[in-house]
């Protein structure tokens, strides 16, 4: 079976060449011979997103069976196989795909390419009810150690359900519910098999001290007699207003250790210049000891013991904003509020200072730095650019664009989102605690989903 190739680029050093199988499988490869070690990472266009209403939680459940053996390994063995080999292998699940990723010492790359070949192409034969059985208690069990069993474990999820309405494909969590998990069958994992895990439907990566043709050959001989097969439906829109259009707040009254703020808003799409704008923008407001919010409230008032701002990047949705604080002991959460409030609406007229700017790009500059520093965080960025852009080649250059925002850009993204009508708020009060003025705390009933990504616990 043929495939066709594009050409090399290079950009700052790093190289990426993509191919394409005749069965429809993307390949990226990136030739890196600092250390003898090459990872693989292979994405699958599939996530929480592409499941329907009483079947949430599939596509995480399936990532867990995915290490549950096919044709030629059995049980555990690709845990064991890997490990034995000296090399180290996960996944985990998203909103927006599924990976799979191993680090091999370079003489073992061979082992790992035919591993992800045969279940890509032999699953269904080793899938059963027993190991069904087995994974759906793993994932429920990780939903009570991950959310319902630990403080503010459920923030996320509540949040995330409050931002996206009710129907829209990103409202309920990759984790699932429990009563979904229970109703999967044997079939549904099936089908859901047949119709997402196809080599059209995923992007290979292999990144660091490799021999581009013999690796190219291998990937050939492993899933080049895959068959190609298209079974799959494109997920739902996921195109929202930009802004919500009124404060949805929920009042919580859990055994957690402090009182906490925590809120969402509703930002710009990823890939977007938009998005980048955004992340700068609460990188400066709340992204470390520096920020803005973290001076005003721990240090200076000394109402919080810890603030943070992030940004959650998704391309096929409007991207989240995620405010969190903890409240210092005998803080109140509206004191904190009207604090933040503050902080935001100043920097929406303002914008950031020279200075903010330039520790906010150099920041993002070095978390990608780090991305694409070690062999198996680049060859995720490069599934991740293919996957969800088109093109592997912008994980080279990602930073080139923020570093091109300007500073008005940051101010107008901010003052266009960053608005109380556009966010989901979470209020904390500990059991037992005195109770706040529920005036100010006036709650409306939202539900949500989870920042990281859901992953397979070995």
């Amino acid at each position: 079976m043929g495939h066709t190739a594009t050409p090399q680029n290079t950009v700052g050093g790093l190289t990426a060449t993509e191919h394409r199988l005749a069965n429809g499988l993307r390949v990226v490869l990136s030739e890196d011979h600092l250390t003898p070690v090459a990872a693989v990472c292979l994405w699958y266009d599939v996530g929480s997103r592409h499941e329907v209403a009483g079947r949430t939680g599939l596509a995480h459940l399936f990532e867990h069976l995915m290490f549950q053996g096919s044709a030629q390994v059995s049980g555990n063995g690709h845990f064991e196989l890997v490990q034995s080999a000296g090399g180290s292998l996960n996944g985990t699940t998203s909103f927006e795909r599924t990976n799979y990723f191993e680090t091999m010492p370079a003489h073992q790359l061979e082992l790992a390419l035919w591993l992800e070949a045969d279940r890509m192409g032999t699953l269904l034969t080793a899938l059963d009810d027993e190991s069904m059985e087995n994974q759906r208690d793993v994932v429920k069990n990780e939903r009570r150690q991950r959310y319902d069993n630990v403080p503010y474990g459920t923030a996320f999820e509540r949040l995330t359900s409050m931002v996206f309405p009710e129907g829209h494909p990103y409202h309920h969590t990759p984790i699932g519910s429990m009563a979904d998990l229970d109703a999967a069958s044997l079939e549904d994992a099936r089908a859901f098999f047949r119709t997402y895990y196809a080599p059209g439907n995923a992007v290979l990566s292999v990144v660091g001290d490799i021999d581009p043709e013999r690796t190219l050959a291998w990937v050939e001989k492993y899933f080049g007699s895959i068959p190609a097969h298209d079974g799959k439906q494109p997920p739902r829109d996921g195109a929202l207003p930009d802004v919500i259009g009124a404060e949805l707040r929920e009042l919580l009254r859990e055994d957690v250790p402090s009182r906490a703020l925590m809120a969402a808003y509703r930002l710009p799409h990823d890939g977007t210049r938009e998005a980048d704008a955004a992340d700068l923008a609460l990188t400066a407001l709340g992204g470390g000891e520096s920020s803005r919010l973290h001076n005003r409230l721990v240090r200076r008032d000394r109402t919080a013991v810890g603030a943070g701002f992030g940004l959650l990047r998704l391309a096929g949705a409007p991207s989240m904003g995620w405010l969190d604080v903890k409240a210092s002991s005998d803080a109140e959460i509206a004191d904190i509020e009207r604090a933040v409030d503050e902080e935001l609406a100043r920097f929406a007229e303002e914008g950031p200072t020279p200075e903010e700017m330039e520790r906010a790009q150099a920041q993002l500059e070095r978390e990608w730095l780090d991305r694409l520093a070690t062999v198996g965080s680049r060859a995720d960025e490069l599934c991740r650019h293919a996957v969800l852009f088109g093109d592997p080649q912008l994980a080279l250059n990602a930073v080139g664009r923020i570093l091109q925002v300007t500073a008005d850009e940051v101010r107008a993204v901010a003052a266009a989102r960053l608005r109380p009508d556009n966010r989901a708020v979470l209020v904390y009060e500990p059991t037992g605690a005195p109770a706040a003025d529920d005036d100010a705390d006036a709650a409306q009933d939202g539900d949500a989903v989870s920042p990281q990504s859901e992953g397979t616990d070995q």
